[in-house]
């Protein structure tokens, strides 16, 4: 892949003489004055397209490779549902804390996956389940859809998604003014059935337990605390710096999210506009130089065509369109074949988007600002005032 990338851009690059030449071959038969004058010089010289424009053309080219790259990290970072889930062990959170994760801006909804007690020493049989503490509401928030649910009654969880396991009574430790006791739950016989979204805590129970069946001051010896919040970046980011401002001792479980994806997300991210704004100052700098001193070859033949007739705002216009032309049909094929490339890149990756639409308005954008970055640097270089002793030895 990266030998394709390498090969993509140095064709692109080999082919812009031979395409200034033919646009400037069919260009030339026009009848207009400027364009011919312009095209005519494009066709006697079409290796100075290469020297002109080939730095631009190649960051426009780069640009769509990075944002491949930002759109494959970002895929590989954040989850696929529209909720994102965040799992806190409740024994290591005190009262204050967890209301004040509950309260935290950006979280949506707070739940309570209680685990039962596993008693290692016991012969019982039965198979026990964790219990969801949380009301119909909370579990409409955290899944997509839910059928069946009535509030204050202890249901059973089914996800037709991923079958159901039979278990028997659930045993469960609470912790109340510095003593234990047992909660037992039996088998319910309503079922509340539901979809689940992507990776999520409510998968890990079978049983919902409504919170006021628990002893009044009574809370799970073994529990995990589950915030949700939306997955978008951004809101995943504050939510996760706002429970390390909270509880930055304890560890968080972002449900399928990859933690060091997304910090390296933010990390190649500020490197690769970095290395872009860096390109375009050097390129745009090196652009200017080289129509410069293109223009300082050439300024024999401008005083020439000045001294036969043609006007300055005429000669300010082959000058323009000398480098302009050129550097738009590069700049296209540079957006076209970096989409490409980005596509193919996605592809290799095993990314789920493959045609990536947010990137173009930017690559557009950019685009622009280069080709007005050329006509602004092109106007200034043809003189006002004829010099003779430029053309005395002709």
């Amino acid at each position: 892949m990266p030998a394709g990338v390498l090969m993509t851009g140095l064709g692109l690059v080999l082919a812009l003489p031979l395409l200034s030449y033919l646009l400037a071959r069919r260009l030339a038969r026009s009848g207009n004055l400027a364009l011919n004058l312009a095209m005519r010089r494009n066709e006697v010289e079409p290796g100075s397209a290469l020297r002109v424009v080939s730095g631009l053309v190649l960051l426009v080219f780069s640009a769509s490779l990075a944002q491949g790259v930002l759109v494959e990290l970002s895929q590989v970072s954040r989850s696929t549902s529209p909720v994102q889930e965040y799992g806190l062990p409740m024994e290591r959170l005190s009262e204050d804390q967890q209301r004040r994760l509950r309260e935290m801006p950006g979280v949506d909804v707070s739940a309570v996956v209680m685990a039962f007690d596993n008693d290692l020493d016991s012969d019982a049989d039965d198979r026990q389940a964790d219990a969801l503490v949380a009301t119909c509401a909370q579990l409409t928030a955290l899944t997509a859809r839910v059928e069946g649910c009535v509030d204050g009654e202890v249901m059973r969880l089914s996800d037709p998604n991923t079958g159901d396991e039979p278990f028997g009574t659930s045993k469960f430790l609470l912790k109340k003014d510095g003593g234990r006791l047992a909660l037992r739950v039996p088998v319910p016989k309503d079922t509340v059935r539901y979809a689940g979204q992507g990776v999520t805590y409510v998968s890990n129970a079978a049983l919902l337990v409504p919170p006021g069946e628990l002893p009044p001051g009574a809370v799970p010896a073994s529990a995990t605390l589950v915030l949700a919040s939306s997955s978008d970046p951004s809101t995943v980011r504050a939510v996760l710096d706002a429970i390390g401002a909270v509880a930055p001792t304890v560890e968080v479980d972002p449900a399928g999210v990859n933690i060091e994806a997304l910090q390296q997300l933010t990390v190649i991210k500020t490197l690769l506009v970095a290395g872009m704004v860096m390109g375009l100052v050097i390129g745009v700098a090196a652009f200017l130089v080289s129509v410069t001193d293109r223009a300082v070859e050439r300024r024999s033949q401008i005083t020439a065509l000045a001294l036969i007739g043609a006007r300055p705002r005429v000669l300010r216009t082959v000058q323009c369109l000398q480098v302009v032309l050129p550097l738009a049909v590069g700049l296209v094929l540079a957006l076209v074949a970096g989409k490409l490339a980005e596509t193919a890149y996605l592809v290799t990756g095993g990314g789920e988007v493959f045609w990536d639409g947010a990137g173009v308005p930017v690559l557009l954008a950019c685009a622009l600002g280069v080709l007005v970055a050329a006509v602004v640097g092109t106007l200034p270089l043809t003189g006002r005032r004829i010099d003779p002793e430029l053309i005395r030895r002709d």
